[in-house]
């Protein structure tokens, strides 16, 4: 299958859920504590016997609220850089399954998702701070050797046992004392592994971070933008930048406008975007978490259109990037205006060249009246204040697909 068929779906999805969850969530202090409060790896493997979440939880309680949220994929944790798998596993029996909690999540997510026509994210962390050959590579060459072992059979398990899988999201590929950008698909083997995964999930969508670019790009904490013609996602936490898993104490959560307008950016660069959440270790989810997710939610199922299947903006001035008020996303010959700085009765953007028929407030459907004159386009009879709090979005028919219209060389009349 060619690469923009298997993108095809991911493209126009824009919005993802990305899922922190393991033992470092009974610490209740982020996904690092074992490396960064040195715990010994003997304590560390106690937690295994401690996380048991209840029999009422299940992976559909977080699915159900991603479809609620307007996310169109889900992206799961399977084994973090703890070395903790959430799945059966035939090369370790550090699993939930071989633990007290004798469940495959994995198994359950996966099936929840599908039951919801939810598109499969598994994350796969390749190391394994358990292996004294991470850290010493050439002090413990088998153990580095028996690391990278696990991991190629690991993925295959993932590849092999729970039917079609459409994202293979990778994580912890830097090996201290090496070249990353050189080094890291040498001695992961990534070539070999990730043909393996191919042949075994032909769809598939990987990410650039087992060393080779693959099919995505992967800023995290940032939305800044690949260059044109590659494919990227930007992840993010919530609260804080360095808490993926569940903190019990992250008061620094970013507000809803602020989360809507990270996914605006995300779309209008021909990104998509993959908010995370960490849940408790009973698998709950913290209200702060799901207050914003709700109000996301509200807000796309009036505003969805001018988020889902949109292209990146031409580059230029004014309206690609709306001037002073916000930002646009594009569609065809469709332009979303999304004004988060509202400017009262009137609304001026400049840098569209391309003839303009109609404009109408998205989420009431409330024609507006407009003039064009060259590459400025002034919208009046707004009203005084902004009619949606996250961000009003004003949708714009034109006659042909959106161009600019460069005013940086011109002077001001």
């Amino acid at each position: 299958m060619k690469k923009g068929e298997r993108m095809k779906w991911w493209t126009e999805a824009k919005f993802g859920m990305f899922i922190h969850w393991g033992l470092y969530s009974l610490l209740e202090r982020g996904e690092w504590t074992m490396l960064v409060e040195r715990i010994p790896r003997k304590e560390y493997a106690k937690l295994a016997w401690k996380f048991n979440p209840p029999g009422s939880f299940t992976p559909e309680n977080w699915v159900k609220i991603a479809k609620g949220t307007g996310v169109k994929y889900m992206v799961l944790t399977t084994r973090h850089h703890d070395g903790f798998c959430l799945f059966d596993s035939k090369a370790s029996d550090f699993t939930s399954v071989k633990t007290a909690a004798k469940r495959d999540f994995v198994k359950e997510f996966i099936t929840s998702c599908r039951k919801h026509d939810m598109r499969v994210g598994l994350y796969y962390s390749l190391l394994d701070w358990r292996f004294p050959g991470y850290f010493q590579r050439r002090k413990y060459p088998e153990s580095f050797e028996a690391m990278v072992k696990q991991a190629h059979a690991q993925v295959k398990e993932l590849m092999t046992n729970y039917g079609k899988i459409d994202i293979l999201w990778y994580d912890g590929g830097w090996i201290p004392g090496t070249d990353v950008k050189k080094d890291t698909p040498v001695l992961w083997k990534s070539r070999e592994l990730n043909g393996m995964v191919r042949r075994l999930q032909p769809h598939i969508i990987i990410n650039n971070r087992a060393g080779l670019p693959e099919d995505t790009d992967t800023p995290e904490q940032h939305t800044t933008a690949s260059e044109a013609g590659r494919y990227w996602e930007s992840c993010m936490t919530m609260g804080d930048s360095c808490g993926w898993g569940y903190i019990k104490n992250n008061p620094n959560m970013k507000p809803t406008t602020q989360l809507i307008q990270n996914l605006v950016t995300c779309a209008s660069n021909g990104g998509n975007y993959l908010l995370n959440i960490g849940p408790r270790a009973d698998g709950s989810i913290r209200k702060e978490e799901t207050v914003r997710l709700k109000d996301i939610g509200t807000w796309l199922k009036k505003n969805g259109e001018a988020i889902y299947g949109t292209e990146r903006i031409p580059a230029g001035f004014g309206l690609w990037g709306a001037g002073m008020l916000g930002m646009a996303t594009a569609k065809g010959n469709n332009s979303y205006l999304h004004i988060f700085r509202w400017s009262g009765k009137t609304a001026t953007v400049t840098g569209i060249r391309t003839e303009v028929v109609s404009a109408k407030i998205l989420a009431t459907g409330k024609q507006v009246k407009f003039r064009q004159d060259g590459g400025k386009l002034v919208i009046t009879g707004l009203p005084e204040e902004p009619p949606d709090r996250y961000g009003t979005v004003i949708a714009l028919k034109l006659k042909g697909k959106p161009e600019t219209f460069d005013y940086s060389h011109i002077p001001l009349p």
